[in-house]
């Protein structure tokens, strides 16, 4: 009954809702604030008691491994002008006990792909996936909470929460059962459906904690949605012999993969910046005067 310290962070995407911008950086480094989405989702499965972090990566995505990389030239740089918080700041992006993997998706075959292409890293062990595109923002981390989900019931945990029913058909949507305050037991999962067709409006979002089981059945899925080898459809296969769980997670989530709320974030975490956020929430109480 292994202990969950492994994240897969599928970050292949191509980005292009968000072009020129995206052209080429890659979006997971779009910055919030002073940290690139990326890194939140990082210190998040930190939190949550993962040491080894795996990218699965495409092109033009050498920036997310310099970015988790030393900078020699950098530190000497700050070093010698003996700015010590900025050269902290570089040094300590990663804990010294954390391992970073990075795995290429050659084609960009879908999510549940993406994360197949972890399976040599994860090996026989529960790990967690997390989507930079959606950044939670919880008192207590979200993955944590999920972590703690699982090691308590000993099976898959999937982040959901509710939507508007139009908004179904962007979204995997689950059936469930009460189970547990804020925890259901999954009884079907669909992806993107149409509103109409939609058998709740409880989505998943971009966090999960899965068992090894899934790859068996990643393995063996046809494309789904989109031509492509989906997550959902794997976890529907792997639903007909283990437990999925659906956890309401406590936090807000912004959907960065959107510019609506990427804005969103950037107004709400600027907010509460440690440096800026009194100067910043004033300023735009002057602007809403």
């Amino acid at each position: 009954m292994k202990s969950v310290r492994k994240a897969v962070f599928p970050v292949a995407g191509l980005g292009t809702r968000f072009l020129p911008a995206t052209k080429a950086s890659p979006k997971e480094m779009m910055p919030v604030v002073d940290k690139p989405l990326i890194q939140y989702a990082v210190e998040e499965a930190i939190a949550a008691g993962v040491t080894d972090l795996i990218f699965v990566t495409g092109r033009s995505k050498r920036a997310i491994e310099d970015h988790f990389d030393k900078a020699i030239e950098l530190e000497a740089e700050l070093e010698r002008k003996q700015k010590t918080a900025l050269l902290d700041v570089v040094r300590n992006i990663l804990p010294s006990h954390v391992n970073c993997i990075y795995i290429r998706q050659a084609e960009p075959l879908g999510l549940g792909h993406a994360v197949l292409c972890a399976k040599p890293a994860v090996g026989d062990e529960p790990f967690a996936v997390l989507l930079a595109d959606d950044l939670l923002d919880g008192e207590v981390p979200v993955t944590k909470q999920m972590v703690e989900k699982y090691d308590y019931y000993r099976c898959s945990v999937l982040g959901v929460q509710d939507v508007p029913r139009e908004d179904t058909r962007s979204y995997g949507i689950v059936a469930t059962s009460p189970l547990a305050e804020r925890l259901e037991a999954m009884n079907a999962i669909v992806e993107k459906p149409r509103p109409e067709d939609a058998p709740s409006t409880l989505a998943v979002v971009g966090r999960y904690v899965l068992t090894p089981r899934i790859f068996h059945y990643l393995e063996n899925a046809k494309p789904g949605a989109g031509g492509e080898i989906q997550l959902t459809d794997g976890i529907a296969a792997l639903l007909r012999e283990e437990q999925v769980l659906a956890y309401r997670y406590e936090g807000v989530r912004y959907d960065c993969g959107s510019k609506l709320g990427y804005l969103q974030a950037m107004v709400e975490l600027g907010r509460k910046h440690a440096e800026v956020g009194a100067e910043f929430s004033a300023w735009l109480a002057s602007r809403m005067a």
